[in-house]
């Protein structure tokens, strides 16, 4: 950055990533310039406020962060307390962004579009690392600008884009069409979207700790709406691994929602139909046909779609990028990650050496950074952002010094955006030989991913 170390550097999403890599910037030295394409920083979690997280406080806080914020008289959450996402907003993110060394550099309402070299395409090569970065984007208002940094750090997330209720990774048959009737991945049936959902038929679909969260504040309303049906759709042939370890899960919490939605179907509260994966849907003027491969039908007034989600790279056309095949995540990365092979607690450590790419001082970091893979942990993004600060702060020292301790379990999670499809490993039976909740209290903002040794794991 020695060329241009006098301009900023551009981070992409004020969410929790996003902001912990302001703070670790500040305390490089480095000017930080973050746009958040919302209206307030931790846009992406109010969408689902009204979910409590499975990890204590502890486990959400970055360091560099938490140093910003006590050197202003903030009082620290009690540690150990489980906070729901309003409370990680409003306690901790908008504090954060509300201290004047970011809130001056953060523009809200800011959609990034577009990231360049400034006067490059992609195929040009000479003084390309020497080159500052344009990144264009959308303002409120609809006003378009270019902004000229130093480096680029994309923190967006994945929230935005989520995965296709079809099968084979591609939307089913008529799923355009019938998006008036697809909620949001986690709507507030109780609260602010009860009015969509009381007294109608209701499709959830997914197998992952998102669905489960649905479903039992879905159950919950029928309790007050009668006439609310609630109906259950995974693409596995049982729903075993998303009742998780029940009484013996390393995390209470998230064993009493496994017990508690498996009770709820048992007792018929919940119709769940296994081994349905989406073909088509059917728009009629009443409500939505769903059909399964294999020919089944379902009815609904809404479908709560529970698929996981996937990075846009639509914005990042003209960096030079090195993906992994499988999986879109940095190359190097890719294989460490892979869902097939890994859970959150069988991922290595890595910082800023995994996650460039060829096009020098651009990174992706947090759960964009992990592509199509569900196994993301918030401590994860942590530690990738304060290896990257002192990357471009030439401390080349620090930044490949990585110390993350992950516990082995089954169930582990992401920053607001993750595969619903993969279904949480039980941990009943865990052990230390397994991996299995061999360490208590994994890392983790509320919804599962992988397998204990990733899908592998279920041959």
């Amino acid at each position: 950055m020695d060329s241009v170390k006098k301009l900023p550097v551009a981070i992409i999403g004020a969410g929790p990533v996003g902001l912990a890599t302001a703070a670790h910037l500040l305390e490089r030295g480095l000017k930080p310039l973050i746009f958040e394409a919302g209206p307030t920083a931790g846009s992406a979690i109010e969408a689902w406020r009204h979910i409590r997280l499975f990890s204590p406080w502890r486990f959400n806080l970055d360091a560099a962060a938490v140093r910003l914020l006590e050197a202003s008289g903030w009082d620290s959450p009690r540690p150990t307390a489980l906070p729901y996402g309003g409370e990680l907003v409003d306690n901790y993110l908008a504090l954060l962004a509300a201290l004047p060394a970011i809130s001056s550099q953060l523009q809200t309402g800011a959609r990034v579009i577009a990231v360049t070299r400034a006067g490059m395409d992609k195929t040009h090569t000479r003084d390309r690392e020497n080159t500052p970065f344009i990144v264009r984007v959308e303002h409120a208002g609809g006003e378009v600008r270019d902004h000229t940094v130093a480096a680029v750090i994309d923190a967006s997330g994945t929230w935005s884009t989520r995965n296709p209720l079809g099968t084979s990774g591609l939307p089913a048959s008529g799923e355009s069409a019938a998006a008036d009737r697809i909620s949001s991945p986690l709507p507030d049936v109780t609260g602010r979207d009860r009015a969509s959902f009381a007294g109608r038929r209701v499709l959830v679909v997914g197998a992952g700790h998102s669905a489960a969260n649905t479903l039992i504040n879905l159950a919950d309303l029928s309790k007050e709406e009668p006439g609310t049906t609630i109906l259950w759709a995974v693409r596995g042939p049982s729903a075993e691994k998303v009742y998780g370890g029940g009484d013996a899960d390393g995390l209470p919490a998230r064993g009493q929602l496994g017990s508690r939605l498996r009770r709820l179907v048992e007792a018929g509260t919940i119709d769940l139909h296994t081994g349905f994966g989406i073909s088509s849907l059917k728009t009629l003027d009443t409500h939505v046909s769903i059909e399964a491969v294999d020919g089944r039908t379902l009815d609904a007034d809404v479908i709560v779609a529970c698929t996981g989600f996937r990075p846009d790279l639509d914005i990042l056309r003209e960096l030079r990028l090195n993906l992994d095949a499988a999986v879109e995540a940095p190359v190097e990365l890719g294989p460490l990650i892979d869902p097939e092979f890994h859970s959150c607690g069988t991922v290595q450590p890595h910082g800023a050496r995994l996650l460039a790419h060829p096009e020098k001082d651009f990174y992706i970091v947090g759960m964009k950074s992990y592509g199509r893979a569900p196994t993301f942990l918030l401590a994860t993004g942590y530690e990738q952002v304060r290896s990257v600060a002192a990357a471009l702060a030439g401390d080349r020292e620090a930044a490949d010094t990585v110390h993350l301790e992950l516990p082995e379990t089954g169930v582990c999670s992401a920053d607001g955006g993750t595969s619903c499809e993969d279904p949480a490993a039980s941990t009943a039976a865990g052990s230390a030989e397994t991996g299995c909740c061999a360490v208590p209290e994994p890392v983790l903002v509320g919804f599962p991913s992988g397998l204990a040794h990733g899908r592998s794991g279920e041959q």
